[in-house]
């Protein structure tokens, strides 16, 4: 067995393409996740970030000249791109280019994802690109871009977008899109009240996944039309997706499997989201592979021992049931079931944890129950602590999510203060 792995080789369609990802989000919907740290940098699942998985999908596909933009409380992001993906080489046109926003073309911020790519348009261009790709920074899945990049080229399209298929009334959220038997995109709608059905599936509608490639003159020259136009708001999916789907060739390309069946894809942009996509990981099966070592997610995380699991005694057994623990947790004499458990944590004696996500470096102290829950980064549960059985109590301590029933606790709520001096 090889100790080492396999990713794709760059094809001259790969080393022609640019990869931007759009991570300046501010990620509101968050909640207190999201205080301190941009949303793509949030962890998730046990030892990444959001922002690993799109890097990961690159990377894999053998698209390797990568710039992301960052502008919403970057530091937490832009610190983990430095330790995690600066094993590129650049002298071999590899890298992962961190593109701040810095107020190049005026004294404004990026207003919009349109404006974020016209902001940096000199960089893009110094890149000499024949495709640009864009990419959402928040997302979780796996997926050969280099698949996509060859439909794009064999169709002679100028724009093609990523989509898959989501309940008809679920895609309000999402810009959704009506095509033709050929896949060419005939209206396109961001966020609509009545999203229109897919052809043959009336219950089902073709959501975007944020995925766009470019032919690269043509996404210039949109970009500087939309910087022209006092009426847009700069956003791909509200301005300049709309206005070329009647004069251009705009496809839809839609991410399945082998067997034309809907692969594993989740905006994590809500609490339960996030929450239930942590737990998707605790399946026998998941529908999202970890352990696939011919596409594995990279990360950075500090040298840390394994997991230790520590007593054996009625009452007192550290286990852990349909679970991940990362590694350097120490579960002491604690029940953990369905669960994420976050690298570096600790959970005391005659705890139990179920149904719960817990970020990197949380303690857990003696006596507590938890459920339902997501608990920030670095928090201490005091002993004793109950979390997610009464809500009325927990309310007023805690957040909770009106629609779910999911708890956040965050060391501020507790009154850790972490990241402020009063």
């Amino acid at each position: 067995m090889k100790y080492y792995c396999e990713t794709k080789s760059s094809t001259d369609l790969t080393r022609q393409t640019l990869a931007i990802v759009l991570a300046g989000g501010e990620g509101s919907r968050l909640k207190d996740l999201t205080r301190w740290r941009a949303k793509p940098a949030v962890p998730f699942g046990g030892k990444y970030r959001i922002v690993d998985f799109v890097l990961s999908n690159c990377v894999n596909s053998g698209i390797r000249k990568i710039g992301v933009l960052t502008q919403y409380k970057s530091h937490s992001l832009i610190r983990h791109i430095q330790r995690a993906w600066s094993f590129m080489r650049y002298e071999v046109g590899e890298f992962v280019e961190l593109l701040p926003a810095q107020q190049r073309v005026d004294k404004e911020w990026y207003k919009g994802t349109a404006d974020a790519l016209y902001q940096n348009l000199d960089i893009m261009r110094r890149h000499t690109p024949e495709y640009v790709m864009v990419l959402g920074g928040d997302h979780i899945y796996s997926m050969d871009y280099s698949k996509m990049l060859v439909e794009h080229a064999n169709s002679g399209a100028d724009v093609t977008i990523g989509c898959i298929e989501v309940p008809r009334m679920e895609a309000t959220g999402f810009g959704v899109m009506s095509v033709d038997e050929t896949f060419k995109i005939t209206h396109f709608t961001e966020k609509p009240a009545n999203p229109d059905p897919m052809p043959g599936k009336p219950d089902k509608a073709l959501a975007s996944m944020g995925i766009y490639i470019f032919s690269t003159e043509f996404l210039f020259q949109k970009l500087i039309e939309d910087s022209d136009n006092p009426n847009s708001s700069r956003d791909f999916g509200k301005d300049i997706i709309p206005s070329i789907i009647e004069d251009w060739k705009v496809q839809a390309y839609p991410f399945v499997d082998d067997n034309a069946l809907p692969v594993y894809w989740r905006d994590v942009g809500t609490i339960e989201s996030f929450w239930k996509a942590n737990l998707d990981l605790c399946s026998i099966e998941p529908e999202l592979n970890l352990y696939d070592r011919d596409w594995p997610i990279w990360t950075y995380q500090a040298q840390m021992p394994p997991a230790k699991f520590t007593f054996d005694d009625e009452g007192r057994r550290g286990e852990a049931i349909d679970s991940m623990v990362a590694g350097g947790c120490i579960i002491s004499g604690a029940r953990i079931k369905r669960s994420v458990i976050g690298s570096g944590s600790r959970v005391h004696s005659y705890s139990h944890v179920k149904d719960s996500v817990l970020l990197p470096r949380v303690e857990v102290g003696r006596n507590c129950r938890i459920q339902n829950a997501v608990i920030d980064k670095g928090a201490v549960i005091p002993e004793g602590t109950i979390i997610g059985e009464d809500p009325v109590e927990d309310a007023k301590r805690f957040y909770i999510e009106e629609s779910s029933g999911i708890v956040l606790v965050t060391p501020e709520m507790l009154g850790q203060k972490l990241h402020t001096l009063r």
